[in-house]
């Protein structure tokens, strides 16, 4: 005859209690129990919950929510997936540690960030997320462009380019591509002035990221650029509308190509300025847009002759 102990998995595959054989059996999650409702007999104990953490009130929101950990980032060394040993001196129940433990808690954090950058591709990644998150603090860089930034850092450190090379000077080639290819408003001079490399380097870096990985950027608009040298000029929105329609009004006639798109988003707004009677001279545009007072006349001279601007 077949032991207890042997018959108890095969009842309890199909639901039924090993001691009376019913099948009303009501699980407990709360203290992990299996209980049989007729004969009352713990059937099993210390089950492991494998459902979500949240709560759920409809069939479709508990099935589209799933145990999941921590998104990885690729802004993040490690992307975001290690665990780290924390600096305090208590326990879980706020208890101080022993001198000996809180020694050997100090060598175990030790090795721990130790073994994180045992390779030259970890130093080196260590290194450029750190750079990119000065850079992205800095410059105010989005969430998402840092993390482009990151994935294209990344792709350059695969492919060998980083070698021999500056780190800061590709990661910030790096951020600029990001930034052009997600429409981000900031200027190759504005990420060279924060990251210290000089903007002909960053420049060489950035051409070689697009030959080598085979990036395709946009087109940049001048259109993105309005509101930021509007603010910083303290321009009113009236006048970035009107700004607006000016650029939209030499796109179509093609005036655009081949010039600056932030030299033509300052000529727009001194233009716009004029039409509404503001005392704004070219200089306070060139500052604000961060070019030479020669590009907003210049531009200012183009985009009036070509669309036939009468001032007053």
């Amino acid at each position: 005859m077949e032991s207890r102990d042997e018959v108890a998995p095969q009842l309890m595959s199909r639901d039924k209690c090993p001691e009376c054989g019913g099948t009303n059996l009501v699980h407990d999650h709360e203290s992990g129990e299996t209980v049989c409702s007729t004969c009352g007999l713990v059937v099993q104990e210390m089950t492991i919950d494998t459902g979500p953490e949240w709560r759920a009130f409809t069939r479709e929101e508990k099935e589209t929510r799933s145990r999941v950990g921590m998104p990885t980032f690729y802004s993040v060394q490690d992307k975001g997936l290690s665990t780290t040993i924390g600096a305090g001196s208590k326990d879980a129940l706020g208890r101080k540690l022993a001198p000996s433990t809180r020694f050997q808690m100090w060598r175990l954090r030790r090795w721990q960030v130790r073994s994180r950058a045992h390779s030259s591709i970890d130093r080196n990644l260590a290194l450029a997320m750190a750079e990119l998150d000065r850079l992205a603090d800095k410059l105010s860089i989005p969430m998402h462009v840092k993390e482009k930034a990151a994935l294209i850092y990344r792709k350059a450190l695969d492919k060998g380019l980083v070698r021999g090379r500056s780190i800061a000077g590709i990661i910030s080639a790096s951020l600029y591509a990001a930034c052009r290819i997600t429409v981000t408003p900031r200027s190759l001079r504005e990420i060279s002035q924060a990251s210290l490399v000089d903007r002909k380097a960053v420049s060489r870096d950035y051409r070689l990221l697009l030959r080598e990985l085979d990036i395709q950027i946009p087109i940049s608009d001048p259109v993105t650029y309005l509101t930021k040298i509007g603010e910083k000029a303290s321009l009113s929105s009236q006048v970035q509308r009107r700004a607006m329609g000016l650029l939209q009004e030499a796109r179509e006639k093609h005036i655009r190509a081949g010039k600056d798109p932030i030299g033509l988003a300052a000529a727009a707004l001194y233009i716009a300025s004029m039409q509404v009677g503001s005392h704004l001279t070219q200089k306070d545009i060139a500052n604000a847009a961060g070019v030479t007072e020669v590009t907003v006349r210049n531009r200012y001279r183009t985009l009036r002759k070509q669309l036939k601007l009468e001032f007053d």
